[in-house]
């Protein structure tokens, strides 16, 4: 039976999380987790016996606070374009760590079929949460939308976040997620 202390399995997902944004996936190894974890040697390997194992542990940390943050997001009535933007930007500033994470686990999910599972599942998630989250704020996206919407979300996360470190503002952000929201096409021409 693996061991059910909570602390630690966080702590190893947590630096697991680190060395996939710092190193990418071939540099996670049950060593690396855990000397970034400050824990002894054969923690990890107790905790995930193969590193498929810890990939997938990685993953579902970062779905946890992903939601999390989510969660309290929607605290705040809002409307879709400043939730968005300040989400983006949160993503690809404070938190660009953790998403330079998800894309590698995303890539590595492609040679992995576990991890490719356990990330379709978080995808599944992922859509229910948020259709959940524009009825709270009460949105009147139509559900058949919102797959289309994440779609692209995640462009402009990835092109966002891997941008270089300081390149991405508000402005910029903002501009991108009314794209997403309204599309392209200028609104003053359409009306001529």
């Amino acid at each position: 039976m693996p061991p059910t202390n909570p602390a630690r399995r966080q702590a190893l997902a947590d630096a697991a999380i680190e060395l996939l944004a710092s190193s990418g996936v071939h540099g996670l190894t049950h060593r690396a987790v855990e000397k970034a974890a400050d824990l002894p040697t054969g923690t990890a390997s107790n905790y995930f016996r193969s590193r498929e194992a810890l990939l997938v542990a990685a993953a579902e940390r970062i779905a946890e606070l992903h939601h999390a943050d989510t969660d309290r997001a929607i605290e705040q009535p809002t409307t879709l374009v400043d939730l968005l933007t300040e989400s983006l930007l949160t993503a690809a500033t404070t938190l660009r760590t953790r998403y330079l994470a998800i894309f590698e686990l995303q890539l590595e999910a492609a040679r992995r079929s576990a991890l490719a599972s356990a990330l379709a599942g978080l995808q599944d998630t992922a859509l229910q949460v948020t259709a959940g989250h524009h009825d709270k704020l009460g949105l009147t996206i139509p559900r058949e939308k919102i797959p289309a919407l994440i779609a692209l979300y995640g462009g402009a996360l990835f092109t966002l976040v891997s941008a270089p470190p300081g390149s991405v503002s508000r402005d910029v952000v903002q501009n991108v997620v009314q794209v997403i929201v309204y599309g392209c096409a200028d609104a003053s021409r359409d009306a001529s």
